[in-house]
C-alpha cells in the first residue's frame, strides 16, 4: 500500500472538488501534518478510519470520507459508486423492496437502499405509484435509504404534487453554477395526487437525497414526517479511485432549499412526529387511519375499524 500516493491523491482531488474552498484549504493542512500517523496505518481499511476523520474534523461534513471498499473496486471518476449502485438496485427489486395495502386503505410503499439513477427507477416508481394511487393515504418508508439521485427525488415529489413545483436548487463548485429540480407536469402510471394525506418515515440512518425527499415534502406541507431526526447530509458528492479498495467522496455541490433558504446539512430533518424509527410505521399507521376517518372517505369505516382494532 502506497500510503503517500494515496493521501497525495485524496488531498489534490479536496483541494479541487470540494464545494467550500475554503475548507478545503484547511483541511489540506490538517491531512499533510497527519503524514506520519498515516505511515502507521497497516492496511487500507485502517488508514480510511484515520484519514475520515480528519477529513470530517473541521466542519463534519458526513459525504468528505476515505472510504474502504471489502471487495476490490474498478478505476476511474464515479466507478465504484456505479459499481455498488447497480448492485443495490438488481438486490433491492429496483429500490422498491415493499408495496402493501394496510387495512384502512392506507398504503405502505419503501424506498431503499438508495434513490437510483432516475433512468434505472423511473419504470420502477411508475409501477409503484400506480399500485399506490388507489389507496386513500400513503406511507412513504424512507428508514433505511441511504440516498441517492435528486433526479429521482423530483421524480417521487412528482407522484405526490399537483403541478410543477420548485423542489431544490444545487450550487456546483465545478462550475459555479445553479441548477434547479422541479417536480414534473406529467409522469407515467398513476400519480398518487396531491390531496390525498402522506407520512413520511425516518430513521438516523435516512440520509443525503432520501433526507432532501422528505425535506422537500415537509417544507411544501406536503407531508408528515415520523420517526427519528435524520443523518444530515446535504452535500452530493462525487468517488474516485485513489487504491483498489478505497474510494475518495468529495462533496462537489450544495444544496439550497427555496422556502427555508438553507438545507438539512449537520442537523437533518427534524420528524413532525418524533418516535423510536423501530415505531415510526405504527405510529404513522395510527395517525393515517384518523386522519381517514376524520375525512370521511370511502375507506372510513374500514380505516375506523382498522383503528379500534388496534395498529401496534
Amino acid at each position: 500500500m502506497d500510503t503517500p500516493k494515496i493521501v497525495d491523491r485524496t488531498r489534490g482531488l479536496l483541494r479541487e472538488y470540494y464545494v467550500f474552498p475554503d475548507v478545503a484549504t484547511e483541511l489540506d493542512g490538517v491531512l499533510a501534518a497527519r503524514a506520519t500517523a498515516y505511515a502507521a496505518a497497516t492496511d487500507p481499511r485502517e488508514l480510511a478510519e484515520l484519514v475520515t476523520a480528519d477529513l470530517q474534523s473541521v466542519n463534519g461534513d458526513r459525504h468528505l470520507r476515505l472510504k474502504h471498499h471489502e471487495e476490490e473496486i474498478p478505476e476511474g471518476d464515479d466507478a465504484a459508486v456505479e459499481q455498488v449502485d447497480a448492485r443495490l438496485f438488481a438486490e433491492s427489486m429496483g429500490g422498491v423492496p415493499r408495496v402493501e395495502r394496510l387495512p384502512g386503505g392506507v398504503a405502505v410503499l419503501e424506498l431503499a437502499p438508495l434513490l437510483s439513477r432516475v433512468e434505472w427507477a423511473g419504470e420502477v416508481l411508475a409501477a409503484a405509484f400506480t399500485l399506490v394511487s388507489r389507496a386513500e393515504a400513503l406511507i412513504l418508508d424512507l428508514r433505511e435509504n441511504r440516498g441517492g439521485d435528486p433526479h429521482t427525488v423530483a421524480l417521487v415529489c412528482s407522484y405526490l404534487l399537483a403541478e410543477p413545483t420548485h423542489l431544490n436548487t444545487m450550487y456546483s463548485r465545478d462550475d459555479d453554477s445553479y441548477q434547479q429540480f422541479w417536480s414534473l407536469p406529467y409522469v407515467s402510471g398513476r400519480a398518487f395526487g396531491a390531496q390525498k394525506p402522506v407520512y413520511v418515515l425516518t430513521s438516523g440512518k435516512t440520509f443525503s437525497g432520501a433526507e432532501e425527499l422528505a425535506y422537500d415534502l415537509q417544507q411544501l406541507g406536503r407531508a408528515t414526517i415520523v420517526g427519528e431526526r435524520t443523518g444530515g447530509g446535504a452535500h452530493p458528492r462525487r468517488g474516485f479511485t485513489v487504491h483498489p479498495h478505497l474510494e475518495a467522496t468529495i462533496p462537489t455541490a450544495r444544496a439550497i432549499n427555496p422556502v427555508s433558504n438553507t438545507n438539512w446539512e449537520l442537523v437533518g430533518v427534524t420528524p413532525t412526529i418524533a418516535t423510536p424509527a423501530a415505531e415510526a410505521l405504527a405510529t404513522a399507521y395510527r395517525e393515517a387511519l384518523a386522519e381517514l376517518v376524520r375525512r370521511g372517505g370511502p375507506t372510513a369505516a374500514e380505516a375506523g375499524r382498522a383503528l379500534a382494532a388496534g395498529t401496534s
